[in-house]
């Protein structure tokens, strides 16, 4: 897999002052086709996701090698021909999900060719969670203003704070792509961050699990499988009303309250009174719902009822967990990663349950992309194996370090 071939960006971005401003069809159909004909695109997003099921998208915000663009999406209700010219370009931005995830939700459409710039700066030692700003001003040497943070991109016209900002965020990305891309090229790490931006192109990503959203909810894993039938049934109704209300589903129902109605399963419209926070607003205009909801998870058979979750790891697991985080936190010193990027605990906790008996089946069950297995499964394999062992050095120097070092085969079980 080798490095996409991208043009640089031009010198100065002097261009950034004086952005277009696309605000009605025609204006939109030309930038279409100026996004299928670029090699490359920088976006972000502004939106409002307060008080709504998903994020309202104000403002989109593009720049090319020559151009800064801002899309006004509430004169422009339907945006799904840029979304559609933008899967066909590489799209460049910084915490892409977020953005990607309003693409994917409103018109069931993401890029596939992505680079974030967060990600890749992770790689480069600046740590996980980065923000533009100050990724921009290691980089590039540029102060960002962010005072509009804050603003309610809904108002129109924008101010000219406004178009400031909207260009700020923007407008570095490809520079700072530029920048970072020979540094990750002469790590070796240019291919693990496509994988990892791959993902980030991936629809699947995007859409929830309906058959285990129940399980986000507070409590859950003390349930019954009874219980969990019928929160699964709540929950599912939550979210339709949400959604066709166009409402965050804390508004519909709040998750004490989901929890608190699969715990006493009411069967009439007086169990309700049961429920402390379940208020008359909610009893008109959901109860003969809920009821209904509450009646079908009692209905299910034992076969269709849902397993309960599996519960945290025994103190004995649970301290092999801790041995084995240790572990990927050398590893991540070593490579000069942070240690949260390489192994999610999940996947150190399925180690500890497991016990996968061969390395076929370790490695399965870690189920990590190529670039992280070929960092941490052949130290984890042979400290499980009994091969290789922690031990601290220059604790008495005042410079204590973790090494996995390899156990002499004489001690070994």
């Amino acid at each position: 897999m080798s490095a996409l071939s991208l043009p640089p960006a031009s010198d100065g971005l002097a261009f950034a002052l004086t952005p277009s401003i696309v605000a009605d069809r025609a204006g939109l159909d030309e930038l279409c086709v100026r996004v299928r004909d670029a090699a490359r695109v920088a976006l972000d997003t502004e939106f409002h996701a307060e008080r709504t099921y998903s994020a309202r998208l104000m403002v989109v915000q593009l720049a090319f090698d020559d151009g800064a663009v801002i899309v006004d999406a509430l004169a422009l209700t339907d945006l799904r021909p840029l979304v559609l010219a933008l899967t066909q370009t590489t799209v460049v931005g910084h915490a892409l999900s977020a953005d990607l995830k309003i693409f994917a939700d409103r018109y069931g459409l993401v890029p596939s060719r992505v680079f974030d710039t967060q990600i890749a700066a992770s790689f480069l030692g600046y740590g996980m969670q980065i923000s533009l700003a100050d990724l921009v001003r290691s980089v590039c040497g540029v102060r960002l203003a962010k005072s509009q943070t804050v603003s309610d991109w809904s108002a129109r016209p924008f101010s000219e704070r406004q178009i400031e900002y909207l260009v700020d965020d923007v407008v570095h990305l490809l520079p700072v792509y530029d920048a970072l891309l020979p540094r990750l090229e002469q790590k070796g790490r240019y291919e693990w961050v496509f994988e990892e931006c791959s993902e980030l192109g991936d629809i699947e990503r995007y859409r929830m699990d309906e058959r285990r959203a129940y399980l986000r909810i507070p409590g859950a894993m003390r349930m019954s499988r009874r219980e969990l039938g019928i929160l699964n049934e709540l929950v599912k109704l939550r979210d339709a009303v949400a959604r066709d209300r166009d409402l965050p589903v804390r508004y519909v129902l709040p998750d004490d309250v989901v929890a608190g109605l699969a715990a006493t399963k009411p069967a009439k419209t007086d169990d309700f009174a049961q429920l402390r926070r379940f208020d008359g607003g909610m009893k008109r205009q959901l109860g003969a719902a809920i009821l209904e909801a509450v009646a079908r998870g009692q209905a299910l058979s034992e076969d269709e009822l849902p397993q309960r979750p599996v519960r945290n790891a025994a103190p004995a697991r649970d301290a092999l967990v801790s041995l084995l985080g240790a572990v990927i936190a050398e590893i991540a010193r070593e490579a000069e990663l942070p240690s949260s990027l390489l192994v999610p605990r999940a996947a150190l906790e399925r180690l500890a349950r497991e016990i996968p008996p061969d390395r076929e089946s370790f490695e399965r069950v870690l189920a990590l992309q190529p670039w992280r297995l070929w960092l941490v499964a052949e130290p984890l394999w042979r400290m499980l194996r009994g091969e290789a062992v922690l031990k601290i050095e220059g604790y008495a120097t005042g410079d204590p370090k973790v090494r996995l070092v390899d156990e002499p085969p004489s001690q070994q079980l």
